[in-house]
């Protein structure tokens, strides 16, 4: 019951997070390193949406109950001896 509401909690900020793209750059600054990787097309904006949108891919996991055979199928994979 609790990682339903745990992966909504994580869904509803990664949505903010790509909703309010702005608001967290004039609140948190924008990244040295994603205008530097990304460019200046959009560097710090594009970094705060990838991390949103995978903020909801985690959370959407969560909530379907599917994030351990996820990491089982490809982290696992890595760590089997």
């Amino acid at each position: 019951m609790a990682h339903y509401i745990i992966g909504a909690i994580i869904v509803l900020v990664g949505v903010g997070m790509v909703l309010k793209t702005e608001w967290l750059i004039e609140n948190f600054g924008s990244s040295a390193w994603a205008e530097d990787k990304f460019g200046t097309s959009g560097g710090s904006r594009m970094f705060y949406k990838l991390i949103g949108i995978g903020l909801i891919f985690i959370g959407f996991m969560l909530v379907t109950n599917l994030f351990q055979g996820f990491l089982e199928g490809t982290i696992g994979k890595l760590l089997v001896r």
